[in-house]
């Protein structure tokens, strides 16, 4: 059996091509929609792919299964667990098997196993694999968003990214009871999940890729738990807020996303057309360095740089439902390209075009102000008590957990999520000088182009963040209201 990984660092998702050497046929599990990476490893390897699954509608990225299966003429499998809301739309549109518990599929001497497994979302399923060709038991779990090396698959997205009320105590229940299920597996039995550190699918990932039942019995948090309402309290606690787009994801991949056939590029504007994209509303992403933008930047544009994050927040901030505009540090080559894999891989295709970085100085140019975005130390609030307000913009965990003292902003110390500061913008302090905090200035930087974009342009970005204070040795407050 031949086995390949794949692996998007930025959505920390994972994708498997399972290859039979004796018949040269493979199989595809929880393909990413640049599907030309597992076609390339197939013909490398002498494979042709024959199959393509996904363990569950995913919240989280567009899926490549009809996109694969269009472009190979593969086989969908796909489950037809779960309720009417759960089930492919584009199902049968071409060659098409639905799997229920217990359901199996050959790829040549490969045997393929589907196991219901809900909890995550109603029609998951995981995959017990066995290489027919040595053994008559399964090797390895296609795990996907039920058992991570470390976690498990969150159960409360549908009620928290999708508003279906009511449904997160019901997942975790049944999460809990699949869970118990999966224990009885053996102990040398491989874990292959479906995702890894930094996703949003849980909330304590593990950057090893893969791990064994035996190993998560012993130390995975969630295998200690025998008591079912103790595992509901504990699964449903400290869950980062998930990223807005997770709704789309679901409907997108529901439907059925639509077939692109490689990435386009867009067209590149003249510098001149952004005054008037701007003047008209539109929304216009600057994906250079925080660094770079807060020195200098176009006015009403706002910052998301091209970095690990920048799926994520382009998922949080930029809309489904009109077009929107890059600016690219270096349009003519690998940055562009870039930028426009990455928003595809979330579904984000309505790109109406592109300036270089060369903008924001034909800006200048033509007489017009630029934006900068002052920076401010630690050190220096510190000794600045009440002068300013302070928004802090981390998730509530991290809020939670550490804050700043309220004494530092004078009573205006106030606290939004990142992801939903557009929503919120009644609620920041306008009557000071306003300085907005992160972690480490990341999410902060992004906040501040979000402000003055919305017109509160007296910012200031606190360098290095909390960890910059806390690294000074200042105190800061738990959440619950006690000094740390």
């Amino acid at each position: 059996m031949i086995v390949k990984r794949f692996y998007d660092e930025k959505l920390a998702q994972a994708s498997y091509m399972l290859g039979c050497a004796a018949t040269g046929e493979a199989v595809v599990v929880d393909p990413m929609r640049d599907v030309d990476q597992y076609i390339e490893a197939a013909e490398r390897e002498g494979l042709r792919i024959t199959a393509v699954t996904e363990t569950h509608i995913h919240a989280d990225f567009v899926s490549g299964v009809r996109e694969l299966a269009a472009r190979t003429g593969a086989t969908m499998y796909l489950s037809d667990e779960g309720d009417e809301n759960w089930k492919y739309a584009y199902a049968g549109e071409r060659p098409t098997v639905l799997l229920k518990d217990g359901d199996t599929f050959d790829i040549g001497n490969i045997r393929i196993q589907a196991v219901h497994t809900p909890g995550h979302t109603p029609e998951h399923l995981m995959f017990l694999v066995t290489d027919g060709a040595v053994a008559d038991r399964p090797i390895a779990a296609l795990t996907g968003d039920f058992v991570f090396v470390g976690d498990i698959g969150r159960p409360d997205l549908l009620e928290k990214a999708a508003g279906v009320e009511g449904t997160a105590e019901p997942g975790a229940r049944r999460l809990f009871r699949s869970l118990q299920a999966f224990k009885s597996q053996p102990d040398w039995l491989q874990i292959w999940p479906g995702h890894g550190a930094g996703s949003a699918c849980g909330k304590g990932l593990s950057a090893i890729p893969h791990s064994t039942v035996g190993y998560e019995r012993l130390y995975n948090w969630a295998f200690q738990i025998e008591d079912e309402d103790e595992f509901v309290r504990a699964v449903l606690s400290g869950q980062p807020e998930p990223p807005k787009y997770f709704a789309q994801m679901k409907r997108i991949n529901k439907l059925g996303p639509t077939i692109l056939d490689g990435f386009r590029r867009p067209e590149r504007l003249p510098a001149d057309r952004l005054a008037r994209l701007l003047e008209e509303g539109a929304i216009v992403v600057d994906t250079r360095r925080a660094a770079a933008f807060a020195s200098a930047h176009v006015p009403g544009t706002i910052n998301i740089p091209l970095n690990r994050s920048f799926n994520t927040w382009a998922g949080w901030l930029v809309p489904y439902d009109r077009d929107f505009y890059l600016i690219v540090e270096d349009g003519e080559s690998h940055a562009l390209d870039e930028a426009v894999k990455d928003l595809a891989m979330i579904g984000l295709d309505r790109i109406g075009g592109y300036f270089t970085d060369d903008v924001v100085e034909a800006w200048a140019a033509s007489g017009r102000a630029l934006g900068s975005v002052p920076q401010l130390t630690a050190d220096d609030l510190a000794a600045r008590p009440g002068e300013f307000a302070v928004l802090d913009v981390r998730g509530r965990a991290e809020w939670e957990a550490a804050r700043l003292p309220d004494t530092v902003a004078g009573g205006r110390l106030v606290h939004i999520p990142l992801g939903y500061l557009t929503d919120r913008l009644d609620e920041v302090p306008v009557d000071r000088p306003l300085v907005v905090h992160c972690q480490g200035g990341a999410r902060s930087a992004i906040a501040a182009s979000l402000l003055k974009a919305n017109g509160i342009d007296n910012v200031i970005n606190l360098a290095g963040g909390i960890a910059a204070w806390q690294a000074a040795g200042r105190p800061v407050v738990a959440g619950n209201g006690t000094g740390a």
